[in-house]
């Protein structure tokens, strides 16, 4: 029986070669689109899905205003906390960004751009395994240091790591441990140093420096809420009560006026791709894109499964004879149903196959879309593969089968089945749902595509063509001063400017398009604002050509705008609700400040977001901002520019800093980056685009020409008759433009609603219009006439004898 199935399988297959072919293809696109979809899905949800903690390890998340911002740093809060909430079972305190460092043994030296500063309990947080040393012993002091098996490799060799002395930040240190670094975390630190109880310490008084992230472990994770609630009661206690205090009012009033922190508990096991917050040291998952990614993936499958199931069906009539001979001869409905379903099953697996070998080649391209390094080698993702290829043979096989398995053999073999309109309706039905989700996908990429260029072509506030952001290691250590750097900086921003080709240099504690790295409360009469503080040096806000609309700039002529003087934006004017702001005295933290300027809106964030309050400060207005000025901006002349580059490449080598390499990105190309999340969801979209109308035009292209193939004697009577051509090319065509009207009109309310869902990411945003539904019923339209009109062209130039010879 098995043997009669394949050869009456390979017979079919020779006989409908292209149609088969369309049909496998399709499936195989469907197929490699969902296999990217899943590998991206298991690599965002794996992030540390294997450590045992994940569920009893919080991370503190505050909530700073009624509205927008979370805060993934913390007060110095983690003793006050463990001491009131007995759920609490210990805390760490962790630095918020990596450190890039040069780690020194002997004279060998290796750059090391993942350092984490943790307390010693780090490694309870995060149990990675350890092949020297152990997990309790890997930080038991200042002086020690674990670290990755890469690393060690790289400084070490083949060499054991353990007790051996590497010096960083001119510190020597004792290697504690080496550990595996082969599981996703949001912490995938290259190694580890115990210097955070110092850093804590020096500000644990500090109760508005949101500083430092705070990760909980409770004893229980169903008591977050009891902890959350002691939180609370802690800022309340400690933060609120005295502020309300210096200000001469109760704490009921002063929250009335100036809002209060809120704390969240997070558990690891969302943090990746849930979090309210910033995240924290890895990026933070996309998971918009990824239910994006996801959603449209099994879209195009079930499009390229409705697309099979309609050429199988349109193709059954053409066996009919067969199926009503196996009928009289004996052969029952469930083996006719096995046969076709075994005829499904190998397709599929065919398609399988061929998907695999399009993710393979397309993998490295799909590595650098997303930034990862996926491979197709995990036991997880075979399982899914093979729940995939149940789920097409359940349903791209067993209708086609079931509707196969029910011809009426009395029709059949009396030739007039062919004639039998039995099944046209779901035929024409499924044809309508392949013009909709075209429709769909036409229309959203065009939508997609007109607010990605709106963002592109948004007046951004400042002008960044030409001025080089050169990345600058700051000096630190204990006995480094903040007149120590900024005599280090204006020694470097000397040097510069002697270079030919060099026209502007200057300061900066920011990098646009990604925020601000300090976020500070400020009083003014009854109104509090969160403002996003940005250190510069004079010439900067000049240098980027951000335009003042009250009062002026910072200068070195007025020896108060390195003491005292703030320059807000028109955010912040507003909040403030002052017609006249300059010379007005802000509470800033403690100390008095006093506002000089307002500078028109510019975007720090990307694009996309709404443009925070900005208070901007010179370097040595504020003591501690000094710490942040790890950018130096140049203008330059840009007929010179590549020699000038380089020799700023020669003096930074030689003079600034020999260890690390010259880092530096022009201001307009950095800034776009900020936004290239959702430029990968246009040409997401765009991809997935083509990849539908290649589908659907496929299906339609079969069921055009079985459709046609079966209306042949009728054309052929009709030319007869004296019918012309263009009579017969409106007859074959107009209800394929009624099903191509009927799909655009289902998939109005669709990408209208959804589509308009994702702009509300956007704090800036189009307005959709008619213009993208115009286009793209065009474009559907104009492609369904391409189609049909080829197929039937061709079948009014059929020789007419051909098909009446009998008659």
């Amino acid at each position: 029986m098995l043997k009669n199935w394949i050869n009456v399988f390979t017979y079919h297959i020779k006989n409908n070669k292209l149609f088969t072919v369309l049909n496998v293809l399709g499936l195989s696109i469907g197929i490699a689109g969902l296999i990217f979809a899943i590998l991206y899905w298991n690599d965002e949800q794996s992030y540390d899905q294997w450590n045992p903690n994940k569920d009893n390890v919080f991370l503190v998340a505050n909530q700073m205003d009624p509205t927008t911002y979370w805060a993934s740093s913390s007060a110095p809060i983690g003793s006050a906390i463990k001491n009131t909430s007995p759920e609490v079972e210990s805390f760490c305190y962790l630095n918020g960004n990596y450190d890039n460092e040069i780690i020194h043994y002997n004279n060998k030296k290796v750059q090391s751009d993942k350092i984490v500063v943790a307390q010693k309990n780090f490694f309870e947080y995060f149990p990675y395994s350890f092949i020297e040393g152990n997990i309790k012993n890997a930080l038991p002091d200042v002086n020690s240091i674990s670290i990755s098996q890469d690393l060690s490799q790289q400084l070490f060799g083949s060499e054991s790591a353990f007790g051996k002395k590497v010096i960083l930040q001119n510190q020597v240190l004792i290697v504690r441990g080496v550990y595996k670094l082969d599981k996703k975390s949001v912490f995938n630190p290259s190694c580890v140093v115990n210097f955070m109880d110092t850093r804590v310490k020096n500000s644990i008084q500090q109760w508005g420096n949101f500083q430092f992230i705070l990760l909980l472990k409770l004893k229980k994770s169903t008591d977050s809420e009891i902890v959350t609630k002691n939180l609370a009661k802690v800022y309340y206690e400690n933060m609120m009560m005295p502020r309300a205090k210096a200000q001469g009012m109760s704490p009921q009033e002063f929250i009335k006026k100036f809002g209060e922190v809120k704390p969240h508990l997070e558990p690891l096991s969302i943090v990746r791709l849930h979090t309210k917050t910033g995240g924290l040291i890895e990026s933070n998952g996309n998971y918009q894109l990824l239910l994006i990614f996801a959603g449209l993936s099994i879209l195009v499958l079930i499009l390229s499964i409705v697309n099979y199931v309609n050429s199988a069906t349109a193709n059954a009539v053409k066996r009919a004879k067969e199926v009503g001979v196996r009928q009289i001869v004996g052969a029952s409905k469930i083996e006719i149903i096995q046969q076709f379903i075994f005829e499904t099953a190998v397709i599929s697996l065919f398609s399988i196959l061929i998907s695999l070998v399009i993710v393979e080649l397309s993998l490295p391209y799909y590595n650098v879309f997303l930034e990862k390094t996926l491979v197709l080698q995990s036991s997880q993702f075979y399982l899914q593969l093979f729940v995939i290829f149940i789920i097409m043979i359940i349903a791209a096989g067993i209708f086609p089968a079931v509707y196969v398995s029910n011809f009426d053999v009395l029709k059949v073999l009396r030739g007039n089945f062919a004639r039998s309109k039995n099944g046209i309706w779901l035929r024409n039905g499924m044809l309508i749902f392949q013009f909709a989700v075209a429709a769909f996908f036409i229309i959203g990429s065009y939508i997609v595509y007109q607010q990605i260029n709106y963002m592109n072509s948004k007046d951004v506030g400042f002008n960044g063509n030409q001025i080089l952001n050169i990345s600058y290691r700051n000096i630190y250590g204990e006995k480094i001063s903040n007149e120590d750097r900024m005599r280090k900086y204006n020694g470097i921003k000397n040097e510069l400017l002697r270079i030919k080709g060099v026209k502007q240099v200057s300061g900066g504690g920011f990098v646009l398009g990604n925020g601000a790295k300090s976020v500070i409360s400020y009083h003014h009469k009854d109104i509090n604002i969160d403002g996003n503080n940005i250190p510069v040096d004079f010439g900067l806000l000049e240098m980027m050509k951000i335009k003042i609309v009250k009062g002026r700039y910072l200068s070195p002529d007025y020896s108060q705008d390195t003491i005292s003087s703030m320059l807000i934006n028109e955010t912040a004017l507003k909040l403030l609700n002052e017609k006249d702001p300059i010379g007005k005295k802000i509470n800033w933290d403690g100390k008095e400040a006093i506002i000089v300027g307002v500078v028109k809106d510019f975007n720090i964030g990307n694009p996309g977001e709404a443009i925070p309050p900005v208070t901007i400060f010179h370097f040595k207005s504020v003591p501690w901002f000094t710490s942040l000025l790890n950018n130096i901006y140049v203008t330059a002349d840009p007929k010179t520019m590549p020699q000038t580059i380089a020799d700023i490449e020669n003096l930074w080598t030689k003079k600034v800093d020999s260890d690390y390499p010259f880092l530096y990105d022009f201001v307009d190309k950095e800034y776009k980056k900020s936004y290239s999340s959702y430029v990968k969801q246009k040409n997401l979209f765009s991809l997935l685009n083509i990849i539908v109308i290649t589908i659907a035009l496929f299906g339609l292209f079969a069921l055009a020409s079985y459709s046609i193939e079966r209306r042949m004697k009728e054309i052929a009577i009709r030319k007869t008759l004296g019918a012309e051509t263009n009579v017969l090319l409106i007859e074959l065509c107009k209800q394929y433009i009624f099903f191509c009207i009927i799909g655009f009109l289902i998939a109005l309310f669709p990408v209208y609603y959804l589509l308009n869902k994702w702009l509300e990411n956007f704090a800036y945003r189009i307005t959709i219009s008619m213009f993208p539904f115009l286009i793209g019923f065009t474009a559907l339209l104009s492609l369904t006439l391409l189609v049909v009109l080829s197929r039937a062209y061709q079948a009014t130039k059929v020789d007419v004898l051909k098909y009446l010879k009998y008659e």
